[in-house]
């Protein structure tokens, strides 16, 4: 338990950064220690020093130092490799005011998934307060894929405005066909100078979460809740929203709410029938960049450094390659039966990723609660009505043309237009048309897994840890005696053995520093690895001021004289002083005896 016998291993501190990296809190990383020496007695160490090591080595960057770490990191980036892209904007001080960055493999996807991007400004780094914001795709398996990070001192209009032309220049000048994000003015304005042929979409999932801190004070509020959700999401043309929103407004005695007049005038921009004509990926809302900042948010606290912060979305990116690439394998190694005996059905297998199918089937497997009736028909174009049960006692209506001369079909659900994927109603008249295809139109190729995409042989930036040569050297050693020790442990014969084999080498080796020991280092035979050996001379504490000079022969004989005379005249003055402290001493006592 004394300090001075507790110390951290080589091999513990690696165990303790490696999983600091990995976000395991270290009273777990303590436990592990425990659980492999077998108790607590058989460490020479305590929680509290795996903390404080935790505290003082790893996570201790002084600003100053945290934003040179940043820059030589994105500087190996690039290293790495050339198509690595960041831009920085600085103050005047020379700190960081915006910076973006995007590796090359996030780059090449955008080649396949930048046609619709969701970015969100809702995750600090806290340290600095810098706004962290990140642009995000899905990929064909409709999962998140990273196309670009920044971090923002502010969320001002001229910023938004740099970092979305930074992110253009890095995409090579093409603009997404969709792009989503929050409520925020200064993103709207910025966009709109930036992107004018892009489709903006503010995230509904935030404006529906605002009803009721805006219309709580109203009576009845809730039915209002209610109601305005009705007419926002059942709503399937654009002047029977219109129609429904107005009743609204005057049913609930609404008509002069700011906040909902606001709302009306911005429809085009988040109610779901004025822009689900349009490809959006499956995504209403900015749901996908709020997953990976809650990514972060398991490893990042509010003291974090940039360093940190850069580690753990390198950990992200590679999170997100082995997530696609485990896919992609299953994709190729495995099939999944089709639920019915549509030869419909069977197309979109044989087509579509293992995730995109599954959708498909979630459809076929809808056309059970529908009821097709045809409405009327000339010339091979025919209009259905389709009933759809959601519920005991609710039925949906939708309106479905079918073309068979072109092999058309649309439901104004507009669930292919806006997903990808035909919905139940459109199947539910093919099948009642006994259609046994379907037109290649229908089956996108961003859902496909048979086309071979370039990103997916180019590997996420990973930073290396940048280890002292001692560390690497320990690494090194440790990875090839970990397969003899395996083979060593299959019987005691073998583990004396390698016993046997240790000591002999770590008697040679005690041998060869023992010898080392004084040695001398030329020119001729120096090298990278022995200057890194050479160590600072012991610090020696002196008392008073240093002697910066040494002196001559001469001077120090001339000083050690003199030192000599000083030390007998010392010596005279004691012996005096001492005589007459004694004799003193006598008066004194012969006097009280006289008394």
């Amino acid at each position: 338990m004394l300090k001075q016998h507790r110390e951290l291993s080589m091999s513990i501190r690696r165990t303790i950064e490696n999983n600091e990296e990995a976000g395991i809190r270290p009273s777990k990383t303590y436990q592990s220690f425990v659980a492999a020496a077998g108790g607590h007695r058989e460490l020479n160490f305590i929680e509290k020093d795996v903390k404080n090591y935790i505290t003082r080595e790893v996570r201790n960057v002084s600003e100053q130092e945290d934003a040179k770490e940043f820059g030589k990191y994105l500087l190996r980036m690039k290293e790495k490799n050339p198509n690595f892209f960041f831009e920085l904007q600085l103050e005047e001080d020379q700190s960081i005011k915006l910076v973006f960055w995007a590796d090359a493999r996030s780059r090449a996807a955008f080649e396949y998934f930048g046609d619709v991007i969701s970015f969100d400004t809702t995750y600090n780094t806290n340290r600095y307060n810098l706004v962290c914001g990140s642009f995000v795709g899905v990929n064909h398996h409709g999962q998140s894929t990273l196309l670009g990070c920044s971090l923002m001192k502010n969320e001002e209009i001229e910023s938004f405005k740099w970092l979305f032309q930074c992110w253009l220049r890095c995409m090579g000048g093409n603009a997404p066909k969709g792009f989503l994000t929050d409520q925020c003015a200064s993103m709207k304005k910025a966009l709109e100078a930036c992107m004018p042929t892009t489709i903006h979409r503010w995230c509904i999932w935030h404006i529906m979460k605002k009803i009721p801190s805006k219309l709580n004070r109203y009576k009845g509020h809730a039915d209002i809740e209610q109601e305005m959700s009705q007419d926002v999401w059942n709503s399937h043309s654009k002047d029977s929203f219109d129609r429904n929103w107005n009743d609204f407004l005057l049913n609930f005695g609404l008509a002069d709410n700011k906040w909902l007049s606001d709302l009306y005038e911005d429809r085009h921009i988040w109610v779901p029938i004025y822009l689900d004509h349009h490809f959006w990926a499956g995504m209403r809302s900015t749901q996908r960049s709020k997953s990976m900042h809650s990514f972060f948010n398991k490893y990042i606290t509010r003291n974090s450094s940039l360093i940190q912060f850069v580690k753990q979305y390198d950990n992200c990116l590679e999170s997100r390659e082995q997530a696609e690439r485990e896919s992609d394998a299953a994709d190729f190694h495995t099939l999944i039966p089709c639920a019915t005996k549509s030869s419909i059905e069977a197309q979109f297998q044989d087509a579509y990723t293992h995730a995109k199918f599954r959708e498909v089937q979630a459809q076929f497997r809808g056309k059970a609660n529908c009821i097709t009736r045809l409405k009327n028909s000339a010339l091979g174009y025919s209009v259905y009505d389709v009933g759809e049960q959601v519920s005991s006692s609710i039925f949906n209506k939708f309106v479905v043309t079918y073309d068979s001369v072109a092999a058309e079909v649309k439901c104004e659900c507009l669930l292919f237009e806006s997903r990808g994927i035909l919905c139940r109603h459109a199947l539910s008249v093919l099948s009642f048309e006994q259609a046994s295809q379907v037109s290649p139109r229908y089956i996108l190729e961003r859902w496909s897994k048979k086309v071979k995409r370039r990103h997916t042989h180019i590997k996420s930036s990973h930073d290396e840890p940048l280890m002292e040569p001692r560390s690497k050297r320990f690494n090194q050693l440790v990875f090839r005696s970990q397969n003899i020790c395996k083979f060593a442990s299959e019987s005691e014969e073998l583990t004396t053995i390698l016993h046997r084999a240790y000591d002999n080498v770590m008697a040679e080796m005690e041998a060869l520093k023992a010898k080392r020991k004084g040695t001398s280092l030329s020119h001729e035979d120096a090298n990278l690895e022995s200057v890194n050996e050479l160590q600072s001379p012991p610090r020696i504490r002196t008392r008073g001021r240093p002697k910066n000079r040494l002196g001559s022969k001469l001077e120090k004989q001339i000083a050690n004289g003199t030192k000599k005379k000083k030390t007998k005249v010392l010596s005279e003055v004691k012996v005096m002083f001492f005589k007459f402290v004694a004799i003193e001493f006598i008066f004194l006592v012969n006097r009280l005896a006289n008394v």
